[in-house]
């Protein structure tokens, strides 16, 4: 190649990703070896994994139109796009495709071997070419987001301590105190009876309840022991162990792994080591007086989210911890209007759904609740109790953010405050006779959690639900084909999001036609395994762990799925500091080069993933 056009080419190379992340001397190796095709308007490229050669594609000037064998089109790329990557390796390939000029094009061919070569010496870039996508979009990741930076993500296990004494409830007070000083000194002791835990108890009991109580030391710990604890998962965030002291009111929390005691982490533990924003403001949200208190409390909560994506926190603990502060709300509110109402009339069990159950919240993120009281009927008495206290939480979550479902599911509905047996009778229904209404009903509560009251009735209609789906298979399949009823767009080209239909819109909506469909597949997937687990990640990690979906797919979508994230929450933010109201709309021009590459490459393995679940799942 002439020389004179290195300097042409360099300058090309700086403005697109991954090239601008490349150092200069790296970039300049690179550009040298580059060759350049010129392609009138109807040649055609032809892909195959037996050519002698492989390059990666980069579109200097010109459209090309990528087909697979079947004639379906894979995506239409123009200037600074990149094609090449499916065939950038010595094996057969499971996709072939031909690539059609449709406006004449300038191509920059980089030589694979070339490329190999030159990048052996610099191995902390190789991930950028990678053929595989998923691989692409985790160094993207990485340089991203620095989660090791960020406190607020860190594991309990990271914190906890280890050093812990475990003892029989059966054992003597005397002996516990013994144990706990000098066997295993220790501030907590473990009880369990038979492999399960029963009990915790703290130097300060035995200073307070035994001691001071001038108690018998002889007598069995069970008799002074603190019963049926609070606990915490090993791999829980620390913020969730902060929130959950703070709820109940408690210093010292027993870690579990696999059910079994692993340690504890006290108060001291988060003082020594995590002074937290949004720590400050769940514990002001419980105190809070008023609505007007709570709703004055909403310019902190939006400080918290921008603290958190300007900290480069992982996408996942963002919502994990902006559900945190919406639970920490709506029991506030909840109690407030108990205090207003009176006591109920009856048990309940106060449920979320949607994204607030699988504690995916954003600052976009509604209002989706229900009441299940026991029982199979509701007196008027009770009717007009729980329809106050819904209307209640629910006019006071939208003074203080938290927008009103436009679907109306919400506990304030009368259809979504009703007896234990009418929500059975409403999942027969829906399991039963899957027509669309009845599947967008079901799909709102097939995720729930108790936020407030009686744990056990959501406990009992959920395990209601996962037997109904388990003796249905036709519900999984008419889950499946609603939900592959949209498809992610085949890429941004030029200024416009190219739909699945042919159709071009000016804007991409990245929840309707990315984010939902993952949440959709998981959902599908999750519940194939039989997995009550809530969260999109966790269900897909369920259907891995199952058989139920293969080791680079499940990497692949999890991949997507973070990076699209992402890209909502970083746009979220962009708004808030234009001063402008979030939205799911973002139009093609704000994408940096480096969004545009990864987000072809996430809608790519979105349709993929449809495709296996509509192979799976679908109806034959």
């Amino acid at each position: 190649m002439n020389n004179t056009l290195i300097p042409n080419i360099l300058e090309f190379l700086t403005h697109i990703d991954p090239f601008d992340r490349l150092p200069t001397n790296l970039l300049e190796l690179i550009a040298g070896e580059v060759q350049i095709q010129y392609l009138q308007r109807g040649e055609t490229l032809e892909f195959r994994s037996d050519d002698s050669e492989h390059f990666l594609y980069i579109i200097r000037t010109g459209v090309i139109e990528q087909r697979l064998e079947n004639g379906d089109l894979r995506a239409r790329l123009g200037i600074e796009d990149q094609f090449g990557f499916t065939f950038f390796q010595h094996q057969d390939a499971s996709e072939r495709y031909r690539a059609q000029v449709l406006e004449d094009a300038l191509l920059y061919l980089v030589p694979r071997s070339s490329l190999q070569k030159i990048l052996a010496n610099y191995p902390q870039y190789q991930a950028y070419f990678d053929a595989h996508a998923i691989v692409r979009l985790n160094s993207a990741t990485r340089v991203r987001w620095s989660p090791e930076k960020a406190l607020f993500i860190r594991k309990v296990r990271e914190l906890a301590s280890e050093h812990v004494a475990i003892v029989k409830q059966t054992d003597s007070i005397r002996d516990v105190a013994y144990q706990m000083s000098v066997t295993t000194p220790s501030p907590l002791a473990i009880i369990m009876d038979h492999q399960q835990l029963v009990g915790i108890l703290t130097d300060r009991d035995i200073t307070r309840r035994v001691v001071a109580a001038h108690v018998d030391t002889s007598q069995p710990v069970s008799q002074i022991m603190t019963r049926n604890p609070v606990t915490v998962d090993n791999n829980d965030l620390v913020m969730h162990a902060a929130a959950l002291m703070m709820q109940h009111n408690i210093r010292s929390l027993p870690v579990l792994e696999d059910n079994l005691p692993k340690g504890f982490i006290t108060t001291s533990h988060l003082v020594q080591n995590h002074r937290v924003q949004a720590l400050f403001l769940i514990e002001k949200i419980k105190y809070a007086q008023s609505i007007d208190d709570l709703a004055k409390l909403s310019t902190e909560k939006q400080a918290v989210f921008e603290a958190l994506v300007e900290g480069h926190v992982e996408a996942k603990a963002i919502g994990y911890v902006m559900a945190m502060i919406m639970d920490a709300y709506t029991r506030r509110l909840i109690r407030m209007a108990i205090a207003f109402l009176g006591e109920p009339p009856c048990e309940f069990s106060w449920i979320v759904a949607g994204s607030h159950a699988r504690s995916e919240v954003h600052l976009l993120s509604d209002q989706d609740s229900a009441i299940i009281i026991p029982g199979d009927t509701m007196t008027e008495p009770q009717k007009a109790y729980f329809s106050h206290l819904a209307m209640y939480v629910s006019n006071g979550l939208a003074q203080c953010g938290y927008p009103l479902c436009s679907g109306h599911y919400m506990a304030v509905n009368p259809a979504w405050c009703q007896p234990l047996e009418t929500w059975k009778h409403y999942y027969r229904k829906w399991v039963g006779q899957p027509e669309y209404e009845k599947l967008l009903h079901a799909t709102v509560f097939l995720e729930v959690r108790t936020l407030y009251g009686d744990p056990s009735l959501s406990e009992q209609l959920q395990s209601y639900l996962y037997d109904l789906i388990q003796h249905n298979h036709q519900f999984l399949s008419s889950l499946t084909e609603s939900a592959i009823l949209f498809s992610p767009p085949l890429g941004i080209f030029k200024n416009f999001v190219l739909e699945k239909s042919g159709e071009n819109s000016n804007e991409l909506n990245v929840k309707k036609f990315a984010l939902n469909l993952i949440v959709d597949l998981a959902r599908i997937y999750g519940l194939s395994v039989g997995s009550e687990k809530t969260g999109t990640e966790d269900r897909f990690e369920a259907a891995y762990q199952a058989g139920a979906i293969k080791k680079d797919a499940y990497q692949n979508i999890i991949g997507a799925y973070q990076f699209l994230l992402q890209v909502r929450l970083d746009h979220q933010l962009k708004a808030l500091r234009a001063g402008e109201k979030p939205n799911n709309h973002i139009a093609p021009e704000h994408f940096s080069s480096f969004e545009r590459k990864h987000l072809k490459e996430a809608f790519k393995i979105i349709s993929d993933t449809q495709s296996f679940a509509k192979l799976h799942f679908g109806r034959h």
